[in-house]
């Protein structure tokens, strides 16, 4: 049984490189299968490049999706990376 959560890319820039190199790489340090999904296109996203072809700006509705022994934890941690911005500062 997988678990998901809905969130909103608020930071400036969307989901650039930068941000999408910090989440592809926050999401595979969890053992747990990880999906991106935008308008029903679904990404793996442990991968940058996969992310990066959602193109999501400012503003974009994203559902993370997650499955494993750690899909928890998974999500949690993904969604404080995009609530804070990804870390980047103005």
């Amino acid at each position: 049984m997988s678990n998901e959560i809905h969130v909103t890319i608020e930071n400036r820039l969307g989901l650039h490189a930068r941000p999408a190199a910090r989440f592809s790489q926050l999401a595979s340090r969890f053992a747990s299968n990880i999906r991106l999904i935008k308008d029903g296109k679904q990404v793996d996203a442990k991968s940058i490049l996969e992310v990066l072809t959602l193109a999501c700006p400012t503003g974009t509705r994203l559902t993370i999706a997650a499955e494993g022994p750690d899909e928890l934890e998974a999500l949690t941690a993904l969604q404080v990376l995009i609530e804070t911005g990804f870390a980047e500062y103005d």
